[in-house]
C-alpha cells in the first residue's frame, strides 16, 4: 500500500475539501482515465483495491498510472475511550481528491477494455467518477 516515507508532522488537521482541482485535470500518460466528480477522502487501501481490480481485469496488459497519493495521516481513538486526553494515533493514510482530478490513467488497451476496467475500479471508490479519453479516441 502507498504511504509517505517521511512527513514534516505526524498528525494533520481533518480539513475540508472545497473547490475544484487546481492541477492534474488532464490526461498526461495514458489514452484513457478516471476523473473524480465529487470531493472525497480516499484511503491507501481503496487506491490499492481499485488498482488491483483494474490490473486483474486487464490481465496485466497495457499500463496503469496512479495519479493520486495518500499523504494525509488520519488518526483514530480506540473504541470505548472517554473524550479528552489528546488526539488519537495515526491509523491510515488518505488522499484528499477534489472534483476534476484525474485519479487513474490507462494506456495500451482498447477503449472497451479501459471502460470496463474503470467501471470495476469505480466500484471500489467512495466518490463519483467518470471515464475520460483523449480527444483523438472520441471524448466521453
Amino acid at each position: 500500500m502507498l504511504s509517505p516515507k517521511k512527513t514534516k508532522f505526524r498528525k494533520a488537521f481533518k480539513g475540508r475539501i472545497h473547490g475544484n482541482a487546481k492541477g492534474g485535470t488532464s490526461l498526461n500518460f495514458g489514452a484513457f482515465g478516471m476523473k473524480a466528480l465529487s470531493p472525497e477522502r480516499i484511503t491507501a487501501r481503496q487506491i490499492e483495491s481499485a488498482r488491483r481490480a483494474m490490473t486483474r481485469y486487464l490481465k496485466r496488459e497495457g499500463r496503469i498510472w496512479i495519479r493520486i497519493f495518500p499523504d494525509v495521516p488520519v488518526s483514530q481513538k480506540p473504541a470505548e475511550v472517554r473524550q479528552g486526553k489528546g488526539k488519537g494515533s495515526p491509523e491510515y493514510w488518505a488522499c484528499r481528491v477534489k472534483p476534476g482530478r484525474i485519479m487513474f490513467e490507462i494506456g495500451g488497451v482498447s477503449r472497451e477494455k479501459a471502460e470496463k476496467a474503470v467501471e470495476l475500479a469505480a466500484a471500489k471508490l467512495p466518490n463519483k467518477v467518470k471515464f475520460v479519453s483523449r480527444i483523438g479516441e472520441g471524448d466521453s
